[in-house]
């Protein structure tokens, strides 16, 4: 239910972001081989955020990463103009209800690794392949970006553990206040 008011709700706001990522000439919407659950791989959706050809420059930058353990750059020269502001927030996301909808994703769990991030795991990170992973998650509210992987694995694993719905709905509503922020929170 949740993938299905997720998907109705987000269809303007896709509509209209498109006509600006289409500006560009590349396509709308990104899709890449992320693993979810028992280590199952399947394509995750995005709306495209970075110059077309990101993949192959992706590369080249692997060794300017600011988290151990996976790729994450704050000033990756490969986002576009509008792909930094549907990135902050979270916009860019809004395609994964669709992922939840075919039973790839939940709405809440662990963020879906690339292939090669899994296959560098150590053996306790391995443990959040056990749930389906989820369009936001604990990590997500509680520092995003900003922590390292060994904590990231951390609040993944709590989690895992500590599971319930209304934990979920907890989550998803600091979600929501996290994509948009208040004046308060001297967000504008």
């Amino acid at each position: 239910m949740g993938s299905l008011l997720g998907l109705l709700v987000s269809v303007v706001p896709v509509i209209l972001i498109a006509t600006q990522v289409k500006k560009d000439g590349g396509p709308i919407f990104f899709k890449q081989e992320r693993i979810g659950k028992c280590g199952k791989p399947f394509m995750m959706w995005k709306i495209r955020s970075m110059i077309t050809n990101a993949e192959e420059i992706r590369q080249n930058l692997l060794e300017q990463s600011d988290v151990d353990g996976m790729f994450k750059m704050k000033e990756d020269p490969r986002v576009t103009k509008i792909g930094k502001f549907i990135r902050r927030h979270s916009l860019d996301e809004l395609p994964q209800f669709w992922n939840v909808l075919k039973g790839d994703m939940s709405l809440v769990g662990p963020r879906p690794a690339l292939r090669e991030e899994v296959e560098n795991y150590p053996k306790r990170a391995m443990l959040r392949l056990n749930v389906k992973p989820g369009i936001t998650g604990l990590w997500q509210v509680n520092g995003r970006s900003n922590v390292d992987f060994d904590t990231m694995i951390d609040l993944d694993l709590k989690y895992i553990a500590n599971r319930s719905f209304w934990g979920d709905i907890v989550i998803l509503c600091k979600t929501v206040l996290l994509i948009f922020p208040s004046e308060k929170n001297g967000a504008f």
